[in-house]
């Protein structure tokens, strides 16, 4: 949700059940229209909330004049003082892939995971355990990095390609209609195509460069149940539900669509049955 109109995004997605407190409103809608102007992003969002056992993460993301262009991400304990966070590595994604359970909400905090590695000695190869140290802050980098890729949408219209190449918000566009908002069609990836590159020229005849330039979610395949990911119908409500093995995510996004909630996208960002993140994003409002 833009930054500009951050307290009308938040009171319409607050309509989820999920919102942020009054003091809380305040001190992002100051301190959010502060980092754009220091950092000179073009605009900012408020990504969202990504609860910890001490303290909660507040997520901010900076666009620069091309939409499409990789995006600044920032997190905040307080919601008055931000952090930047360096751009996810491939390091660091095979790093936190280990790591399970909840968010401690200090960035210092380190988790150990041991892992069995072989050392040659002569002849004879033997296997010794190492421990390897992660941060917090490492991990935090790479779940919104996962987030992103996996649910971050937005709808047809809503950005404009040129044909220089850049992407720019549309500033005549107004929301979805009703017809076209209750087809999976009118949204994208808000990333850079993967699956459109693939598409053959037949394919992509009926396609408006200038809009379609970013992969559908038409064709997207979810890996498993949306309300219950990994759990089969043996398993029982309370195992489903324990929540020490549950990493708490909450995305609060408002983008270009009609005035009720048209879509709730849910997602698995993790195979292990004992690591569920389950990510909604909640697209509703006028204000992208």
């Amino acid at each position: 949700m833009d930054a500009e109109s951050l307290l009308l995004s938040l009171e319409l997605a607050s309509g989820s059940g999920q919102g942020l407190s009054p003091d809380r409103r305040a001190s992002l809608l100051t301190s959010l229209l502060l980092v754009k102007r220091d950092y000179r992003y073009d605009r900012v969002l408020f990504w969202g909330r990504i609860l910890g056992l001490v303290a909660d993460y507040y997520i901010a993301q900076g666009l620069s004049e091309d939409q499409l262009a990789p995006r600044k991400t920032l997190y905040s304990l307080n919601c008055t003082e931000w952090s930047l966070l360096p751009p996810a590595t491939e390091e660091m994604v095979a790093q936190s892939s280990v790591v399970k359970g909840r968010f401690m909400g200090d960035p210092s905090y380190e988790y150990e995971h041991i892992e069995l590695q072989k050392v040659n000695e002569g002849e004879k190869v033997f296997e010794e355990e190492v421990v390897i140290q992660i941060k917090e802050e490492t991990r935090l980098v790479y779940v919104i990095d996962q987030i992103d890729k996996a649910v971050a949408i937005i709808p047809r219209g809503a950005l404009f390609k040129t044909p220089f190449g850049p992407t720019h918000v549309n500033r005549t566009f107004e929301g979805l209609s009703l017809s076209e908002a209750k087809k999976l069609s009118s949204y994208f990836h808000f990333r850079e195509p993967v699956e459109l590159k693939n598409k053959t020229l037949l394919e992509k005849a009926d396609l408006d460069p200038s809009l379609d330039f970013m992969d559908s979610l038409e064709h997207d395949v979810p890996k498993a149940s949306l309300f219950y990911p990994h759990f089969t119908d043996e398993e029982t409500e309370a195992q489903r539900l324990k929540p020490k093995d549950a990493v708490s995510v909450q995305v609060l996004d408002s983008m270009a669509l009609a005035e009720t909630v048209l879509l709730s996208k849910q997602h698995s960002l993790n195979d292990n049955r004992n690591h569920r993140t389950i990510v909604t994003h909640i697209c509703r409002g006028k204000h992208f």
